[in-house]
């Protein structure tokens, strides 16, 4: 899941980046660092000292085109889609399981939670979306990011795991 970033549909309050609520306009302020989009979204920028940029796995550039195609995803198919990168703890699937929860709208959510250091991708889908994304889909995209990570591609894996997950969720259905 994209550090800091909500679907701002109404007034809500979701999980921000940093694990803090954010409550989204039309109740309370947005955090410092935070804006609405022009699609909706509350993009948030939060600022590490601690962390140096060798520690990043993406340029500022490969952020943006990773945030592009989770843009594009979700509004050509209806679904939520989300990444997350780290660690998944001692029960990855668990741990994704949680992480899918907490997003909003997780029926309608597709994630790619991925943990580099443990080798672990999982994808998880919500009740509407596993309906248009079948478990075959996901093992296919799965598998393809894998190969991709296994070349030391990390952005061009998840990116074309995205692109197939929304590829076998086909286009926006009605609600």
């Amino acid at each position: 899941m994209a550090s800091g970033e909500q679907r701002a549909p109404g007034a809500t309050t979701d999980e921000g980046g940093n694990g803090t609520a954010v409550t989204l306009p039309g109740t309370e302020e947005l955090p410092v660092g935070a804006a609405v989009t022009a699609s909706g979204r509350i993009s948030v920028a939060e600022e590490f000292r601690d962390i140096s940029p060798a520690d990043h796995p993406f340029t500022p550039g490969q952020l943006g085109r990773l945030d592009e195609a989770l843009t594009m995803c979700s509004r050509e198919t209806g679904l939520r889609f989300a990444l997350y990168l780290g660690d998944l703890g001692a029960d990855p699937s668990g741990h994704a399981a949680a992480l899918h929860d907490s997003l909003e709208d997780p029926p309608r959510a597709v994630l790619i939670a991925l943990s580099p250091e443990q080798r672990v991708v999982e994808v998880i889908t919500g009740g509407a979306a596993r309906h248009r994304v079948p478990d075959s889909g996901a093992r296919l995209a799965v598998m393809s990011m894998a190969a991709s990570f296994k070349e030391g591609d990390l952005l061009g894996g998840l990116l074309t795991g995205l692109r197939m997950l929304a590829d076998a969720a086909g286009g926006r259905h009605p609600r």
